[in-house]
């Protein structure tokens, strides 16, 4: 595999017009953009709209978490805009989980519809243990996310966002199938919000299938450079 096709940039930007300048900038150079919250509340399916004009994969990234009635309606028009993959929170439960995945193979069959990959988000890498104690939930977060992940896998899901610290576990318990989307990627040791992070090398190297970069590349001053050396990384990090 081509290693910048591991590669999902996020578009962490407030316009549309941004985040078509970064799509222009990175298109031949990643594998899939991300479009998160903040950017689809403001500009909608414009932006799906765009990437898939020019031929590139969409991450549609808004953690739907609801009764399973609303999020499989939700699933469904995901479909429709033609998205490539998106995600549902695992800690909607098991039946959420199950009855959007009926709700999207049964809508693409029935509209004849290209099925985006559909994954769960086990615990946000945002989380540590003394954020779920204030939770009132009495668990490790590497347990939390054990259990998310096997939940997800029990309903089916094609995979599940995690991060790079639970890697070796999911793939232990899930099989070279299962897909892993490692979001907290740092390439320099800044945090920021995000507590519990790994570098693209190690994520690769312990089994994610895909890795998400945002500010870290965008806000380069040479980019294509960065990119560079994290695709090296990359194929270097490839079992042979």
């Amino acid at each position: 595999m081509d290693p910048k096709e591991k590669i999902i940039l996020a578009l962490d930007v407030e316009h549309f017009e941004e985040a078509r300048r970064v799509v222009m900038e990175f298109k031949d150079h990643v594998g899939m953009f991300k479009v998160g919250k903040q950017l689809f509340t403001h500009c909608g399916p414009k932006i799906v709209d765009f990437i898939n004009m020019k031929n590139s994969k969409v991450f549609l990234d808004l953690k739907y978490h609801d009764i399973p009635n609303t999020v499989s309606k939700a699933v469904v028009e995901a479909a429709r805009l033609g998205v490539d993959m998106l995600n549902i929170h695992a800690s909607g439960g098991f039946t959420m989980m199950k009855e959007a995945r009926a709700a999207l193979f049964n809508a693409v069959k029935r509209l004849e519809l290209q099925r985006p990959k559909i994954i769960g988000v086990s615990v946000l890498t945002s989380i540590d243990d003394v954020e779920l104690k204030r939770m009132g939930i009495d668990i490790p977060v590497s347990q939390l996310a054990r259990n998310l992940v096997l939940l997800a896998k029990e309903a089916e899901l094609d995979g599940v966002v995690a991060a790079g610290e639970d890697i070796t576990m999911i793939r232990e318990l899930c099989g070279n199938d299962f897909i892993i989307v490692t979001p907290g990627v740092r390439i320099e040791s800044k945090k920021d919000d995000q507590k519990r992070t790994i570098t693209p090398k190690d994520a690769i190297r312990m089994g994610a299938t895909y890795i998400v970069l945002g500010r870290a590349i965008t806000d380069s001053e040479n980019p294509q450079s960065l990119l560079e050396k994290v695709c090296e990384d990359i194929k270097n990090a490839l079992p042979n």
